[in-house]
């Protein structure tokens, strides 16, 4: 295949990961949604202050639905993300109802408490302790945090892709169209060379005896020879 050509299916497979379904390679799909762990250390005065790391890539603090989501945060953090033992999760506490609630709005239909409830919930945040996967209560006044875990639904909202991504996606797009087009025009004058070569022949040899042409006619089983 020509080069051009390899070269455009590369350009390809790059664009297409580029538009996947999750923001960038940064963030991991799992169950229909995108999660990044930020491994920064920030000063912090409320845990409004934690949100706005996940909101300004158009995320919200992680919320956890089902075991299996929870086995996959736990396996993620330890293998590739590296994170503290203790990671704050996206709930806090509506004393209006006094229960837990996700910021990201969506309905409560999991939890792994290990500890009991207690009087006074006032200002309780929870967490994943990564060591067993449990989760526990803690008081939502922070100094700092050590990483913020962030998730976002499928589809992700591309508004919140930085004026430099789009412009390497649009250059990357631009790129592959011309050298699939550059690539498709010459594979076809490769194969039209190569089947022309083919077809082609070589003119007979003279015979030796005569400067003339010589005409063979087969009739039936005998041959004679005619000389102009």
């Amino acid at each position: 295949m020509p080069h051009a050509a390899l070269s455009s299916l590369v350009l390809l497979s790059l664009a297409t990961a580029i538009f996947a379904d999750c923001p960038s390679s940064i963030w991991v799909q799992f169950q229909g949604s995108c999660y990044t762990f930020l491994q920064v250390t920030i000063n912090v005065e409320n845990i409004e202050d934690v949100r706005k790391q996940c909101t300004d890539h158009g995320a919200d603090l992680v919320s956890i639905h089902n075991e299996e989501e929870n086995a996959f945060i736990l396996d993620t953090l330890q293998k590739r993300w590296k994170g503290p033992d203790d990671l704050l999760l996206g709930m806090f506490y509506d004393t209006d109802d006094a229960s837990f609630k996700w910021f990201d709005q969506s309905n409560m239909t999991f939890d792994k408490w290990a500890d009991e409830d207690g009087e006074d919930l006032v200002d309780t945040c929870g967490f994943l302790y990564a060591k067993t996967g449990e989760w526990r209560k803690g008081n939502c006044e922070m100094s700092s945090v050590t990483g913020t875990l962030c998730k976002t639904a499928i589809p992700y909202d591309k508004k919140y892709l930085s004026d430099n991504h789009i412009l390497i996606s649009t250059l990357v797009i631009a790129s592959t169209v011309t050298l699939a087009v550059l690539g498709a025009v010459i594979w076809f004058l490769y194969r039209r060379s190569a089947r022309s070569g083919f077809t082609s022949f070589s003119p007979a040899p003279q015979s030796p005896y005569s400067d003339g042409c010589a005409l063979v006619v087969r009739k039936k089983d005998e041959y004679s020879v005619q000389l102009d």
